[in-house]
C-alpha cells in the first residue's frame, strides 16, 4: 500500500473451529515489546528489526511464507490525524507490483475507530495493498506525539488459519511509547515528523512470500478467491462479535 498520510479468550471457542492452524488458541503466547508497542504472539514466532520496521514471522519456513506482521512508528507531524488515516484507508490504493504490473487494492472492510485497552485505533482491511493475493489489516494509533502503524498480512488461501491469531494479537495491543520518546531518538527507531508512516512497509515485506504470480496482478483473481473472501468476511464478523462480547464482560467485571 502507498504510505499512510502519517503513515485466554474462552468466548472464542463458541465462534471458531478447532485447530485454526499456525497460531491456534492453544498455542503458548508470549509478549513482544519494542519501544512503542506490545502484543501477544506465540512461541514459534519472532520479530526482527529491519532498519526502521519490525518484521514478525513464524520460525516454521512454510508458515513464514503465509503470514507476517510489520510494525513501524514516527513522530507525529502536520499530516497525522485520525481523520487522515480514515480517509486514506477508505480509498482503494494503486500498487506497483513490479513484474506483475500495477493494480488497485480492494477494501474488504472500511476503516473504523475502535478502542483497544483504552487506546483509540483506526482499523481497516484491504486485499492486495502490500502483496498480491494477501489480505492486510491495518491498525494505527497516536499517543504521546508518536504515530504507530501495525499491519497483519496473510495469504488469501491461508487467512482463516490466522484469524484467531491476529484477533488475539489485536486484543492485546498496547501503545507503550513514553511521553519523551520523540526527543530521544535512541529509543526508536522512528521516522521523522515530515515522513509518511507506512513508507517502509512494502519494502520490509519478505521476498519469499507465496505470491501467486501465475494468476496475474489482480489481487482477487484466480480460482476460489470468491469463496475465500466470503469465508474470511464471515470469520471477521464472528471475531468482531466475540470481541464485543469480551469487552462487555470485562466491563461488567469492574
Amino acid at each position: 500500500m502507498k504510505p499512510l498520510l502519517f503513515g485466554r479468550l474462552r468466548i472464542m471457542a463458541c465462534f471458531l473451529p478447532v485447530g485454526l492452524g499456525a497460531w491456534s488458541l492453544s498455542a503458548e503466547a508470549r509478549v513482544f515489546r519494542n519501544s512503542y508497542v506490545s502484543f501477544e504472539m506465540p512461541d514459534n514466532w519472532n520479530c526482527k528489526l529491519e532498519q526502521t520496521e519490525w518484521v514478525c514471522r513464524s520460525d516454521d519456513s512454510q508458515q513464514a511464507k503465509e503470514a507476517v506482521i510489520i510494525l513501524t512508528a514516527k513522530e507525529v507531524g502536520p499530516m497525522d490525524s485520525y481523520e487522515a488515516y480514515v480517509n486514506h484507508l477508505n480509498t482503494p490504493q494503486q500498487v506497483n507490483y513490479g513484474n506483475l504490473g500495477v493494480t488497485t487494492s480492494r477494501i474488504v472492510y472500511p476503516p473504523k475507530k475502535t478502542m483497544i485497552n483504552n487506546q483509540l485505533w483506526i482499523d481497516g482491511l484491504h486485499m492486495g495493498s502490500e502483496v498480491p493475493s494477501y489480505f492486510t489489516r491495518y491498525l494505527t494509533a497516536i499517543k504521546n506525539k508518536i504515530a504507530v502503524l501495525i499491519t497483519f498480512s496473510a495469504h488469501r488461501d491461508k487467512y482463516t488459519n490466522y484469524t484467531s491469531a491476529f484477533f488475539k494479537a489485536v486484543q492485546s495491543l498496547r501503545v507503550t511509547a513514553s511521553a519523551n520518546m520523540d526527543s530521544n531518538p535512541q529509543l526508536g527507531p522512528l521516522h521523522g515528523p515530515n515522513e509518511m508512516l507506512g513508507q517502509g512497509i512494502q519494502g520490509a515485506m519478505p521476498g519469499d512470500l507465496n505470491v501467486d504470480a501465475d494468476r496475474g496482478p489482480d489481487p482477487l483473481g484466480g480460482r476460489s478467491s470468491g469463496s475465500s473472501l466470503k469465508t474470511i468476511l464471515l470469520m471477521i464478523a464472528l471475531l468482531l462479535a466475540a470481541g464485543g462480547i469480551y469487552v462487555f464482560l470485562k466491563s461488567r467485571e469492574k
